[in-house]
């Protein structure tokens, strides 16, 4: 496992694996690992010939300076992670090295950029995109995997590849969960232990809502989603929507097409968590 700090570098390795035809995969990364990060990773070493790994908290994606500054830098846990998983490449840039002059670059998505985390985040896919498209030029991966947790962020990307004709094959790979349900996130190791206590009350309420979906229609359900959670005085639900999995645009009935995914954020303290599930009806 080699560490990379340089786009120089990392070219230099992959143009010789690219001629001798080599598949490259990719997992980008904030760091702050956890075994949902690590599930990307042993699925791109299972399918692809070199695995490449990044981790950069990118600052073009905060909304919130509190945020940026608070996020969980764990470097040397996180590269110990990832010794027994055959990762070929980490590569761990400094923040000149990726905007080495401000990115002013802005990128329209229409409404799956506006709703949900783009409507309580201001800019935050933008930059999203930005370093997304920054990390595809320097590694250009064959294949490259996201969580579902990150649900929008996922759709994002997808339309980023399709629209700038980068070639990638995006894997979406499913959210992992704590024993408890609780879905992983970087952000969890900031919680207090009461905080963590009362988190899980986020995946709960909405594997409970699965079965109610059956007899409630949708905006009840989103109101008893919302209640529920906001009953517990640690937690506080942000948003709650359960739209259409191509255009993320709110349903009204249960009997519409395309999937339907149900996406939730809650504040917990000064946590803000995401967590997301699909209704089978």
């Amino acid at each position: 496992m080699q560490i990379l700090n340089s786009q120089l570098q990392l070219n230099t390795a992959l143009n010789s694996l690219r001629a001798l035809k080599k598949t490259i995969g990719f997992v980008p990364t904030m760091g702050a690992l956890h075994d949902g990060h690590l599930s990307l990773v042993a699925l791109s070493t299972k399918e692809t010939d070199v695995t490449v790994v990044s981790i950069f908290v990118n600052p073009t994606q905060f909304n919130d300076a509190n945020d940026l500054k608070n996020y969980p830098r764990t470097l040397e846990s996180d590269l110990e992670k990832l010794k027994p998983l055959n990762v070929d490449y980490v590569f761990v840039p400094y923040e000149n090295e990726m905007y080495p002059e401000p990115d002013t670059r802005v990128f329209d998505f229409g409404n799956i950029c506006e709703v949900m985390e783009g409507k309580h985040r201001p800019g935050h896919f933008n930059g999203v995109a930005q370093i997304v498209s920054k990390l595809f030029e320097a590694v250009k991966p064959n294949k490259a995997y996201f969580g579902e947790k990150d649900f929008q962020q996922l759709t994002i990307i997808k339309q980023l590849v399709n629209d700038l004709k980068l070639g990638v094959e995006i894997v979406p790979c499913p959210i992992v969960r704590e024993p408890d349900g609780l879905a992983m996130s970087s952000r969890n190791m900031r919680l207090t232990p009461i905080q963590r206590k009362n988190a899980v009350l986020i995946s709960q309420t909405l594997f409970e809502s699965i079965n109610l979906a059956k007899t409630l229609s949708v905006g009840s359900l989103i109101d008893w989603v919302i209640k529920t959670i906001d009953k517990n005085a640690e937690l506080e639900v942000e948003y709650f929507e359960i739209v259409d999995d191509i255009r993320l645009m709110p349903i009204q009935l249960w009997s519409e097409q395309n999937n339907k995914v149900g996406c939730i954020a809650v504040k917990v303290g000064d946590i803000r968590l995401i967590d997301n599930l699909t209704y089978k009806l």
